[in-house]
């Protein structure tokens, strides 16, 4: 079993050549040899990298690891100093534990079913056919992120927390900047407060003028502005790259796989199980931190209270004692469980209704589209920087015959 073979100094990034969608060799390495590896981080903190499913699992349902943001001293890629992070402003739930985390999350959950999410399926599907409408009048060329992968979870995003459409400009870049791996501290925080300033003036908006969607269903509420400002960003950030990243690079990966994407074309029945291969296949939200609160034996290993953990997503999704031929994008896959939406209180609010965009909008663009391709060699497709917090395709230039 694992006694640290690996220590781990940094962070593995570089997917391996020819393979964007393969989490980095190291990992895969890393996790032959067991499920927990040593991490040193930046500043010589010793902390724990995991990338075993079951170990990955276990401690995101366990509450004595923390995911509070002001324990989160040692980031992988960054050495904070002497810096003293605060704890997560209002409102932003996903770096809080309970019972603060419940506060904000429990009156969201009743809006997010699975019922209520599959009442979109008719509103998703409008505005799949507008943007494939659009795409074909504009054709046989195209970028796939600019003219469908981004507006499509963009519109319904909007319309669930009642952002003006016409408005989206004002966020979408900004989130892009702040998630997409390539600016600077200063921009990325930049693009972060405007979001917020952003928000702010929604919230106070909806104050005035409530209207039918999430923001001013929660008026009602105790909940204060800046808290209601918090849940929006949350909402807005998640709701909207995750999904569009998912759409591009599943896209991606099926074009790369003639024989799967045959499949899904001769078989609709297999688009539920085939949203849930590419969701684990991709994994595009590629880690999540924790904290230990106390001394934790895992994997016959002490992980010390105050020790922070990495816990590594595309590898446990990747797991041969979990999955069998785990490297394989297989559309007929029978092992389902993954870990694409996480696990336990902190699982993604949203997951259903990723969900529904993805079936909806993954067949709709091959079947409107039968001939539909790569418009360049696939090692030119522009990725995200293997640092972006979640992973994807900058631009996926693709043609189809008129």
């Amino acid at each position: 079993m694992n006694d640290f073979v690996h220590t781990f100094t940094a962070m593995p990034t570089a997917r391996p050549p020819g393979c964007p969608f393969d989490p980095p060799k190291e990992l895969l390495d890393a996790r032959e040899h067991g499920p927990i590896s040593r991490y040193t981080f930046p500043d010589g903190h010793q902390g724990r990298l995991v990338t075993g499913y079951d170990l990955v699992r276990s401690i995101l349902a366990d509450p004595r690891f923390s995911s509070r943001r002001e324990l989160m001293r040692h980031h992988p890629l960054v050495d904070y100093g002497d810096i003293e992070v605060p704890p997560a402003p209002p409102g932003e739930f996903l770096l809080m534990d309970e019972p603060q985390h419940s506060r904000y999350r429990k009156p969201l959950v009743g809006r997010f079913t699975v019922r209520r999410m599959r009442q979109l399926t008719e509103r998703v599907e409008q505005i799949t056919a507008e943007h494939l409408d659009a795409m074909e009048q504009a054709g046989p060329t195209a970028d796939l992120v600019t003219a469908f992968a981004k507006p499509i979870p963009s519109v319904i995003i909007c319309e669930l927390l009642g952002v003006p459409y016409e408005e989206r400009g004002r966020f979408q870049e900004n989130i892009d900047t702040f998630l997409g791996g390539e600016a600077g501290d200063e921009e990325m925080f930049a693009a972060y407060t405007a979001t917020q300033d952003y928000l702010a003036e929604l919230v106070a908006a909806k104050r005035a003028n409530p209207t039918d969607d999430v923001l001013s269903d929660l008026l009602d509420s105790d909940l204060t502005d800046e808290e209601l400002k918090g849940m929006a960003l949350i909402l807005l950030s998640a709701g909207f790259d995750t999904t569009a990243n998912m759409l591009a690079l599943g896209t991606f990966a099926l074009l790369r796989n003639p024989e799967q994407l045959a499949a899904l074309r001769a078989d609709p029945t297999l688009t539920d199980r085939a949203v849930e291969e590419l969701l684990r296949y991709l994994s595009v939200a590629k880690q999540f931190h924790r904290v230990a609160l106390e001394d934790v034996e895992l994997g016959g290993q002490t992980i010390r209270a105050g020790s922070m953990v990495i816990l590594s997503y595309n590898t446990a999704n990747r797991d041969p004692e979990r999955f069998a031929d785990p490297h394989v994008l297989d559309l007929h896959r029978q092992d389902g469980g993954h870990l694409a939406f996480g696990h336990g209180i902190h699982q993604c609010l949203g997951q259903q209704l990723a969900r529904v965009e993805m079936r909806v909008a993954l067949p709709a663009l091959l079947d409107r589209f039968p001939t539909l391709r790569l418009a360049v060699p696939a090692e030119e497709v522009a990725l995200r920087p293997e640092t972006a917090d979640i992973y994807g395709v900058k631009s996926l230039p693709v043609t189809w015959d008129v």
